[in-house]
């Protein structure tokens, strides 16, 4: 999909926000600190995995947040965790020293992939043959899921921080956020490093839209959207608030943020960049923001154990009537 946030027009008009209950989805017992979409795997058919502090990461459907199951092994704090792109794998990454990789529909347990130290961040290559993970070591390793005992490590040494995000963008490329306070982009292939970009502070978070054309990074009250192809930023936009998340509706041009430093959920025109609506519903931090593969929803994990979804469509969605 072609990336068009050049132009200073404003479409927000196209899909009207009406102010909708958002649905809550209980179960976990400690924040939720990472929330991830699957694409669409059929008509009306996605997913939602969530990362846990209490250890066990959740499977649900993505469009009612319904319970599915919890994927049950790891003996610490669940730090990241992601959908193979047909939705039949997760992967995440935990406290306990170790990344796992899951069948979703049997729940099992299909590799453990042992480090020296927690690991926060891992995902899937687009063709889900290969993991990468990264975390206090601050080492950024890929795994071939048939080989997994001889992984890879990029740029040994290189990273200086703890690696908190990473993003495998297109098949040759992925892209670490880290603790040193930079984005860089490397070359899957050959390990070297293709562009870096410094910011002033910790990264919050740094996702790939469901587009899969564009990156959206958090540090301190920063916004930044790059463009996935070129690696460019596209643009930057300073809020009034610590944000840890961020997520960008391109047809309406419109982004969401949660923040670090109070319970809501904003939202803002991409152009004008003014705060537009303030949704309240969580009890503490708002952690992770993802939209839907379809746009018409929007997901919020929080500090208070729950995840709700959003409506963002003024049409019947979901259980939404």
């Amino acid at each position: 999909m072609s990336l068009n946030l050049q132009s200073g027009s404003n479409g927000a008009g196209a899909i009207q926000t009406p102010r909708v209950v958002p649905l809550t989805c209980h179960g976990h017992s400690r924040p939720v600190v990472h929330i991830h979409f699957s694409p669409m795997i059929g008509d009306d058919e996605y997913y939602l995995i969530s990362a846990c502090k209490d250890n066990n990461p959740m499977l649900r459907d993505g469009m009612t947040g319904d319970w599915i199951g919890t994927f049950l092994g790891h003996k610490g704090a669940v730090w990241q965790a992601r959908l193979s792109n047909d939705a039949t794998l997760a992967v995440t990454a935990s406290a306990d020293f170790s990344a796992k990789i899951w069948d979703t529909f049997s729940g099992e347990c299909l590799q453990t992939l042992v480090h020296n130290h927690i690991v926060r961040a891992c995902t899937f290559s687009p063709n889900q043959t290969h993991i990468a993970t990264g975390g206090h070591e601050k080492k950024l390793r890929i795994y071939d899921l048939n080989r997994t005992d001889t992984p890879i490590e990029l740029g040994p040494g290189v990273h200086t921080g703890t690696i908190k995000s990473i993003v495998w963008s297109d098949p040759t490329t992925i892209v670490s956020a880290a603790d040193d306070m930079k984005l860089r982009w490397w070359d899957a292939r050959s390990g070297e490093i293709v562009s870096e970009f410094a910011v002033n502070e910790t990264f919050g978070s740094c996702e790939l839209s469901p587009e899969g054309n564009l990156i959206s990074a958090t540090a301190g009250k920063s916004v930044y959207f790059f463009d996935a192809q070129s690696q460019r930023l596209i643009k930057n936009i300073t809020t009034s608030y610590e944000v840890s998340s961020v997520a960008l509706h391109q047809q309406t041009r419109k982004f969401v943020i949660g923040s670090a430093s109070d319970t809501w959920v904003r939202v803002y025109n991409y152009d004008t960049e003014q705060e537009l609506e303030v949704h309240k519903g969580h009890h503490g931090p708002v952690w992770s923001i993802s939209f839907t593969p379809d746009g018409k929803a929007y997901a919020t994990g929080s500090e208070d154990g729950t995840i709700k979804l959003w409506k963002y469509t003024d049409q019947p969605y979901g259980l939404w009537k």
